[in-house]
């Protein structure tokens, strides 16, 4: 199974083709998001078999538990002089479009990440898993052992030196500030104040390598268990994962007969050309 981060292949397509300017061209996205996904189904198909396209809702339920959750993005986005009302738009008819006429899975449930519904195909896989994904978050999955990483913005295969157990460890520990999660010693709105989080040093990383070593006072274990719940893949709510896993087991996916028009018909000379390779 080849699980796909659709939403790290759409936005990183639409970077690369806005850079500098203001507006997108949503013919050279759509071929973008084309070949970048016909080359990953080359690439890993004949080891790793049928691809799963894993997207993003707007409405995560981590938002619910922890309101700042992606705090900065949004607030990057308003701040940024592009319509990414616009391109959101744009992204969710390329998406529609890949669930309308390619012949793979292609999942997006309400309050679902991708992270959410890659970790419950993970799980329920009975095959090796390649993740396409340059996403950190994913390397706690490798504690699986028929699963994989390829990163396709760095072109390489991601974790496979480092312990996935020590490595959740770290980021609940450490937070992650590009998702605004606080360290574990730092306060909720740390990220939305000009206040500092207090530091997390390589030392006491070492030193809380073991759990039972962390001082998991009233505060730090509040901030702790948020951390886990948000971080922790294995801390998604039975709600959200039987949902993913009804979805998948239930989705009706398309024969490849719609191909060759939606290539014609979007102007997709290269697709046509290779339409074996999808």
């Amino acid at each position: 199974m080849i699980l796909v981060d659709l939403n790290q292949v759409l936005i990183s397509n639409l970077m690369a083709q806005t850079r500098g300017e203001v507006t997108a061209d949503v013919e050279m996205i759509r071929h973008m998001v084309m070949n970048s996904l016909r080359n990953y189904n080359k690439m890993f198909k004949k080891e790793y078999g049928a691809m799963v396209l894993c997207s993003d809702a707007s409405d995560p339920w981590r938002r619910q538990v922890f309101p700042l959750y992606k705090y900065s993005r949004r607030k990057g986005r308003e701040d940024d002089q592009r319509d990414w009302s616009e391109i959101f738009n744009i992204l969710h008819s390329i998406k529609q479009e890949l669930k309308d006429n390619f012949p793979y899975v292609v999942l997006t449930l309400d309050n679902t990440e991708a992270d959410d519904i890659i970790a419950v195909m993970v799980k329920e896989a009975k095959e090796k898993v390649m993740i396409i994904s340059g996403d950190k978050d994913f390397i706690q999955l490798q504690k699986y052992t028929h699963v994989k990483q390829y990163a396709p913005i760095q072109k390489k295969m991601v974790g496979e030196d480092i312990d996935p157990v020590v490595f959740l460890r770290e980021q609940i520990i450490k937070g992650d500030r590009s998702d605004g999660i606080p360290n574990i010693l730092s306060e909720d709105d740390i990220f939305t104040t000009d206040k500092k989080q207090a530091p997390i040093t390589k030392k006491r990383l070492l030193e809380w390598s073991n759990i039972d070593n962390i001082p998991l006072g009233s505060e730090t274990k509040k901030y702790y268990e948020r951390n886990k719940q948000l971080i922790d893949l294995d801390e998604i709510p039975d709600r959200i994962y039987n949902n993913i896993l009804n979805e998948y087991k239930s989705y009706k996916v398309n024969d490849r007969s719609q191909l060759l028009t939606y290539f014609i018909e979007n102007k997709l000379k290269v697709m046509i050309e290779n339409i074996s390779d999808f």
